[in-house]
């Protein structure tokens, strides 16, 4: 090499755990997009919901690649929940560091307070509620979160421990809607190692360590039995949750094909219904409740279980539901009544026809 020739500049090696993000977001975003309608020459948009931890933040980064590469066009969300004194402070921190990175990025706070579900069920209530007005506002395609396969183990094992059905157990999918999640695949070891590498500044939330809430304490009792199995209990579990998402989903399917033949029908004939296996039943009965209505939270796996009992009981019974509604089983009929009008009829019959003189007590 002569003299005044320069070498070539050499690019910084990208980290292992950086490059496996960059690529689960790509491998991600490929199917998705061209599951939707065509958009020509651009790329797809996307709303990048960050938090500021390890995950988001590695997440965004990646994302902040691929959007200089015009790639996805991309556009930060932080939801400051107004839990942490300091969360005002980290999202602002959050929206500049995007846009140091060529992300468009924005902050919204939002007011939670803890519902029947607990607060955090609130504030994912609100931040998923944030974050979907802004992909309609801005015309995105898809929203796209920072889980990672330990947040999937910790969902698998509270489900386990609500003694929930194959649908809880499958966890979160990486596609539900207008939702992706890229980095199901990756633990959080992963993102952390990310950042580390490229000198990324995370926040550490305290909730994600405060034991008053259940995630905090399924997190634990994972590594606990990682740690004294000596086995890979959160890659297991994942694994679990994709086994029964498979059989969820084909399950659900069948379902679907009966449910739709119910939907809110006050009123149906029990006799197509008694031969489905219990998988089907009970959800074919679960999906008509919701046609009707009743709220999800009403009613759980154990209600659902004595309704199925009592369609194949071939004999009069009844359910309370919430709102004042009841499902009642006449034989091979099952109908479902608001309390308050039935009662009002039984007390005022026709003249032609007299009350009955029993009546089945509520379950």
């Amino acid at each position: 090499m002569s003299t005044g020739e320069r070498s070539p500049e050499r690019r910084p090696t990208l980290d292992p755990a950086s490059a496996a993000i960059r690529t689960a977001v790509r491998e991600a975003l490929s199917p998705a997009t061209a599951a939707t309608a065509s958009r020509g020459p651009n790329p797809p948009v996307v709303i990048v919901a960050v938090s500021g931890g390890a995950d988001s933040m590695a997440l965004l980064h990646a994302c902040a690649f691929l959007h200089r590469r015009d790639e996805v066009s991309a556009r930060a969300v932080t939801v400051d929940h107004g839990l942490q004194s300091a969360s005002a402070a980290v999202a602002e921190r959050v929206r500049t560091t995007a846009e140091s990175w060529g992300v468009p990025a924005e902050t919204i706070a939002v007011q939670v307070s803890a519902g029947v579900e607990g607060l955090e069920a609130a504030a994912r209530e609100a931040r998923y509620g944030v974050l979907e007005n802004v992909r309609q506002r801005v015309g995105a395609e898809w929203i796209i979160t920072a889980h990672t396969r330990n947040d999937q183990a910790e969902t698998v094992l509270l489900g386990l421990l609500r003694g929930s059905g194959t649908r809880s157990l499958a966890g979160m999918a990486p596609r539900t809607a207008r939702l992706l999640r890229p980095l199901l695949g990756l633990d959080r070891s992963d993102t952390e190692a990310s950042c580390r590498a490229q000198g990324i500044e995370v926040w550490d939330d305290p909730m994600n360590t405060d034991p008053a809430f259940a995630r905090v304490r399924a997190r634990g009792l994972v590594e606990r039995f990682e740690r004294e199995l000596g086995q890979p209990l959160a890659a297991n579990l994942a694994r679990t949750a994709d086994l029964c998402r498979a059989d969820a989903d084909c399950l659900d399917e069948v379902a679907w094909t009966v449910a739709a033949e119910l939907a809110e029908r006050r009123e149906i004939d029990l006799i197509p219904l008694r031969d489905l296996p219990e998988a089907i039943l009970s959800r074919a009965l679960r999906s008509w409740l919701l046609s009707l209505g009743v709220p999800a939270q009403g009613f759980g796996a154990d209600r659902i279980a004595t309704l199925c009992r009592l369609v194949r009981s071939r004999t009069r019974g009844r359910l309370s539901l919430p709102g004042d509604t009841e499902a009642l089983v006449d034989r091979d009929r099952l109908s479902f009544r608001d309390v308050e009008r039935a009662g009002r009829s039984q007390r005022t019959p026709p003249r032609s026809r007299p009350p009955e003189a029993t009546s089945t007590p509520p379950l």
